[in-house]
């Protein structure tokens, strides 16, 4: 089924993302404040949609009765969502389990906060240059995250993952330093200049807008790669 949220008068929005396993799709390009496919074989997960006080709610609801998904048989749930772009938005994120492809380059973001159990994101932020806080925990699987682009402010990001791979693209020519706190995690960092506990790249220490980034793991490597 489709949804769709008729954009208000206001000109920023806070969205919560509720879902508590499935496939999750984000981007831009909607006309309207949201415009939202959703694909689900189990009625009692019909997901709720609710816009109050500039604020947008998309959540899974709970499911009592018949306990864990792992009971239920062929299950599929599939959410695509496309967002504003012109809307100052902030985007909250809640997965239990998943896979979650968001591509959020084009909003008006200007924080955005992930968490996830288990799962794989693939986040796109190129072309997020208000982008000024962000923050990711992954309890258990794979982050590819990419932060090239021009920047109009700086980003502080903490980015936390348990066990699995984290990969992060940055940009080469605006500053970047990643603050490193790891358990058993490799680190691969070539083309990057090491800094006590922090690598930098060429363009760190210059003036304009600047990447702070910390980065915690646990099991999995940590792969620094620089963009453009």
């Amino acid at each position: 089924e489709s949804r769709t949220v008729e954009r208000g008068s206001g000109d920023a929005v806070t969205v919560e993302i509720e879902m508590g396993a499935g496939d999750l799709e984000v981007s831009g390009g909607a006309a309207e404040l949201l415009e939202a496919d959703f694909t689900y074989n189990v009625a009692e997960f019909k997901p709720e949609v609710e816009y109050q006080d500039d604020r947008l709610v998309i959540r899974q609801p709970a499911y009592q009765g018949r306990g864990a998904l792992r009971d239920i048989d062929d299950y599929r749930y599939e959410w695509d969502l496309r967002l504003n772009d012109d809307v100052q938005t902030a985007i909250r994120v809640r997965l239990g389990a998943g896979k979650s492809d968001l591509d959020l380059g084009s909003l008006s973001l200007t924080d955005l906060e992930i968490e996830t159990g288990a799962g794989e994101i693939a986040l796109d932020l190129r072309g997020a240059s208000m982008l000024g806080k962000l923050d990711v925990k992954v309890g258990a699987g794979q982050l590819t995250a990419d932060l090239t682009g021009a920047r109009e402010v700086d980003l502080y990001a903490e980015i936390e993952g348990g066990v699995g791979e984290t990969t992060l693209r940055l940009p080469r020519d605006v500053g970047v330093r990643v603050e490193v706190e790891r358990g058993l995690a490799p680190i691969n960092a070539d083309g990057w200049t090491r800094d006590g506990d922090a690598y930098v790249n060429d363009a760190e220490g210059g003036s304009g807008p600047t990447l702070r980034i910390t980065v915690r793991a646990g099991v999995g490597a940590i792969n620094l790669e620089l963009g453009e």
